[in-house]
């Protein structure tokens, strides 16, 4: 019996996922609830389970595809006769990487039909995933103009690609013209039939070839949508295509720059109670909870007083309204060998040390087999980021959309300080603050941090 394997909604905002690796290959035995395949979505990472026992009998959507939510991307064979599957399915994968090249291409026809494209009435709902929104406001693309070839109308990924390849927004023609002047390689993607008429058309490039390089050594290179997302070797060095994952942390900072105006607020913190009081509890809370005690909890701890202190650190931009949220969710951005994700502590006002140790350990161990879920990177009302933890004296992260602020931990080390006229040797740690100056004012900010400051130097709160 044969059975589809569906790009599942990993998401109630979710409505389509790319396929970044299938973990398995035609004529392969699988078991039920075994890791199959991996998708990336603009929310999170994550390994797709066999929805059956048996073998992969072919793969229809291969890696690097974009594709909507509950598309068949592959077929198992249920009863386990592999007997020529992998047979039967390896000219299947053939068409399909074969087609790789003409992705963006094979959309705009698709985009050009009448019967499931036309373009949005006024009033009416525009159907489009929060990625294709992100896209369409980077680019100054209308939705409505938009033909949407997706399940009752909506507007997909490929869709607004072709689109604003086609010459349908001032922003992408005017970045074509900057790139030619460049002298970058790029070829405009087929129009779709509402689209307005693309930029004219240049030499197309019939392979790839080594990019030219200029007087200095620095190479230039642009590879359109349609070129296999391969490495590519030229003489003494390598070209790597982004990730789908580093290509959605490139559009968020890219998109929090250009939102959020970022000013930056540095204190230093004396942690010698703080590390004392770890370095006696963390044998007994290990060994009476199971689980490593770091620092971070205490961090968190006083991110939140300083956050019922001055909400408005705790807030986000609507607008012209500020959105002060009752609710203290705390993103904590966990490095990927692959990259950057930021999972959220929900109601971590609510929380002990325990429970903020034990959720922390969860999310990032969650986060690096990627188990996590859409939702448990979301909602987030602030977040924290510790380059410290890899030596670094202090950091000036880029703010998280929608927060209006991200706290930065430096390298906690013993240093000379000065009290009462003597020197002392003291653990200190340089903490910032990176605030988007719309909401939060100087004023705010550093009160914000002394309050952090104050609660850690004296901290009361017990351990075990």
């Amino acid at each position: 019996m044969a059975v589809d394997i569906v790009m599942p909604q990993m998401g109630e905002s979710i409505f389509e996922g790319t396929i970044t690796k299938w973990l398995k290959k035609p004529g392969d035995k699988v078991e039920r609830d075994e890791p199959l395949f991996e998708i990336s979505t603009d929310k999170v990472d994550a390994e797709i389970p066999s929805p059956s026992a048996g073998v992969l009998k072919e793969i229809k959507v291969g890696e690097g595809k974009t594709v909507p939510i509950q598309t068949v991307v592959g077929v198992i064979d249920a009863a386990g006769d592999g007997a020529g599957a992998a047979k039967a399915a390896a000219p299947a994968l053939a068409p399909a990487k074969a087609a790789e090249p003409a992705r963006a291409a094979a959309s705009a026809p698709a985009a050009a039909a009448p019967a499931t494209s036309a373009p949005t009435k006024e009033g009416q709902r525009i159907h489009s995933s929060p990625l294709v929104r992100r896209l369409a406001k980077e680019h100054g693309v209308d939705l409505a103009a938009v033909p949407g070839t997706g399940a009752g109308g909506r507007v997909s990924k490929q869709d607004i690609e072709a689109y604003i390849a086609a010459g349908g927004s001032d922003v992408e023609t005017k970045k074509e013209t900057e790139l030619a002047e460049a002298d970058v390689y790029t070829r405009p993607v087929a129009a779709s039939a509402s689209a307005p008429p693309p930029p004219a058309p240049r030499a197309a490039v019939p392979a790839p070839q080594a990019p030219p390089a200029s007087a200095g050594g620095q190479v230039h290179v642009a590879f359109e949508s349609a070129v296999p997302r391969e490495r590519m070797y030229f003489g003494n060095y390598e070209v790597q295509p982004m990730s789908v994952m580093r290509q959605r942390i490139a559009e968020h900072m890219l998109a929090s720059k250009r939102v959020s105006p970022h000013v930056y607020s540095i204190d230093e913190i004396d942690m010698t109670k703080v590390a004392g009081l770890r370095a006696k509890a963390k044998d007994e809370f290990e060994k009476r909870y199971e689980t490593k005690l770091t620092f971070m909890p205490f961090f968190v701890k006083a991110a939140v007083a300083g956050l019922r202190a001055f909400p408005t650190v705790n807030s986000s931009l609507d607008g012209t309204n500020v959105i002060l949220h009752k609710e203290i969710n705390i993103g904590m951005a966990v490095a990927l060998d692959w990259g950057l994700i930021v999972p959220v502590i929900k109601n971590a006002d609510e929380k002990n040390i325990l429970g903020i140790q034990r959720n922390l350990n969860d999310l990032a161990e969650r986060a690096r087999t990627k188990k996590l879920k859409p939702e448990e990177v979301q909602e987030s009302t602030f977040s924290i980021t510790n380059p410290g933890v890899y030596g670094g004296l202090f950091g000036l992260p880029v703010i998280s959309q929608p927060n209006v602020a991200i706290l930065g931990l430096g390298m906690i080390e013993k240093r000379p300080v000065v009290i009462n006229d003597s020197i002392a040797i003291r653990s200190m740690c340089y903490v910032s603050l990176s605030y988007d100056h719309r909401v939060v004012d100087g004023a705010i900010a550093h009160k914000f941090m002394h309050t952090v400051k104050e609660t850690l130097e004296n901290w009361s709160e017990p351990v075990l």
